[in-house]
């Protein structure tokens, strides 16, 4: 979005759903923050729940599902609030920032919330690392799985004619993941800093069921898969 906006192109972020009749927050162009889904809009109350979910309240909220009252019930909290399954934060000046979606919530073995696209993004800064898939669930600590670019992999290594799966090996690879690993934690608060890692020798793909049409990662998918590597990561767990 900044760099359209440098080209004079404002693109600007809102944010809504179904059940809210769409759009709850936006930005518009007397008023925007890049990075944010904007400011509730009037009559919209917004708040964040203990364990980071977005709750809505308002006269654009929806009264019920049809015929499915159990599952309305569970939509909404004691004092009416609808539970929109996103998970995110407002800034200081009150702009909303979506970080998760609940469902995909880790909560470690000490009771923290993770979100875990927070950390991926951390770790996918445009760098060595392509992808980065969390896990942490009921664990003491916090775990990924790298994939890397392999543009940047050959223009680091010096054998551009070796494998793929022999250039990830490289000393020079290494360190480089090994810094934004480093990088990305020093950006985290404690709980969420990764321990351990491991680095794939290949990209997740659509094509391996691995991710999504627009790249998402699969993450019942990739956790089954892949259930041998993340093991290994908690052999001696402390």
């Amino acid at each position: 979005m900044r760099f359209f906006h440098s080209l004079d192109i404002l693109i600007l972020e809102g944010w809504g759903f179904t059940e809210g009749t769409a759009p709850v927050t936006i930005n518009s162009p007397g008023l925007y923050k890049f990075g944010t889904v904007g400011t509730a809009l009037p009559d919209a109350e917004v708040k964040i729940a203990d364990d980071g979910e977005i709750l809505v309240k308002g006269p654009n909220i929806f009264k019920e599902y049809w015929n499915r009252p159990e599952e309305t019930a569970e939509s909404f909290t004691t004092d009416g609030f609808y539970k929109t399954g996103d998970i995110g934060e407002f800034d200081a000046d009150g702009f909303l920032k979506i970080t998760d979606r609940k469902k995909q919530l880790i909560i470690t073995s000490g009771g923290k919330n993770v979100a875990p696209a927070a950390i991926q993004n951390q770790l996918a800064q445009g760098g060595i690392i392509e992808m980065a898939h969390v896990h942490g669930d009921k664990r003491k600590y916090i775990t990924a799985l790298l994939t890397l670019d392999a543009t940047v992999v050959d223009a680091t290594v010096a054998n551009k004619e070796l494998p793929f799966e022999e250039k990830i090996k490289d000393p020079k690879v290494l360190e480089r993941i090994e810094k934004e690993v480093g990088k990305a934690n020093k950006n985290l608060p404690p709980y969420m800093t990764v321990k351990y890692y491991r680095v794939l020798p290949k990209s997740f793909t659509i094509e391996d069921d691995e991710i999504t049409s627009t790249m998402k990662l699969k993450r019942n998918v990739i956790e089954k898969k892949y259930k041998a590597i993340f093991e290994e990561m908690y052999v001696g767990e402390e």
